[in-house]
């Protein structure tokens, strides 16, 4: 693990958890806005929409604590092979639990959806998403990989996240961005996303974690690791990753917890 181990941030319930997280977001825009004038995220799905329009949609305390959504760029760490506005969609998703409710006067952020036009080629599906990551990041030059300001994850039940799952060869996966998957364990089975490398070269990777029902896997990922794609983003970000959880999601796990300032 590089030099320092993870941050693990636990709070009573998800309403404690929410002013913590966006205080971190802001942080994070900051300092992309700092370095580029824009600030350039990946979300996943999951519960974390609900987290994040908790934490984006709260009242600013001071004009520090401001969330400038109109130079918010934001990216899908994962996305399923479905329509926009079918149940399953990441971007359907983030779009109900969030971007539907961001007032006008908080400005709109950029999005980038997938282009369901390849709904039947997944492989083509993660190529086009590949293809707006490079224009977005590369812009005439020759990137290895690109490099986020933030990735907002969650991690499934089975220490899976994004759509990188235990044991699966797209963990192996070094030179594409943007992989499809056809046979994902968790329903729907075909979808496409981040690779390894692009998760773990972002500035900052945040996870949100919540519930009881996840401590047995919490304590997996931070007591084994076992190969489990959780564990594989905490030991090759170290003290780049910072993990968002509830005291239930975190019970009887042997890591330091660290205080959020």
């Amino acid at each position: 693990m590089p030099g320092k181990q993870p941050n693990l941030f636990a709070f009573d319930d998800a309403d404690a958890l929410a002013p913590a997280l966006r205080s971190y977001l802001i942080t994070c825009q900051n300092a992309g806005l700092t370095r580029h004038e824009v600030f350039k995220v990946a979300v996943s799905g999951g519960s974390l929409p609900k987290t994040l329009a908790k934490a984006l949609l709260a009242e600013p305390k001071s004009a520090e604590d401001t969330v400038k959504f109109d130079k918010w760029e934001i990216f899908f760490a994962d996305e399923r092979a479905v329509p926009l506005d079918h149940e399953d969609s990441n971007y359907g998703l983030l779009k109900k639990e969030l971007l539907d409710k961001i007032p006008a006067e908080l400005g709109q952020p950029t999005i980038h959806p997938i282009d369901t036009q390849y709904l039947n080629d997944t492989q083509e599906l993660a190529d086009q998403y590949e293809k707006t990551l490079v224009n977005s990041f590369a812009k005439g030059d020759s990137v290895k990989l690109p490099i986020f300001d933030l990735l907002l994850l969650g991690s499934g039940p089975d220490g899976h996240t994004c759509s990188l799952f235990p044991g699966h060869p797209l963990l192996r996966e070094t030179d594409a961005w943007v992989a499809p998957i056809e046979d994902s364990p968790k329903p729907p089975p075909r979808r496409i996303t981040l690779t390894l490398p692009v998760v773990t070269h972002a500035v900052k990777v945040a996870f949100v974690a919540t519930g009881g029902g996840k401590k047995e896997i919490m304590k997996e990922i931070f007591e084994q690791g076992n190969g489990l794609p959780c564990a594989l983003v905490n030991e090759a970000t170290g003290e780049r990753c910072s993990w968002f959880v509830d005291h239930a999601a975190v019970e009887g796990v042997s890591f330091p917890r660290r205080g959020f300032l």
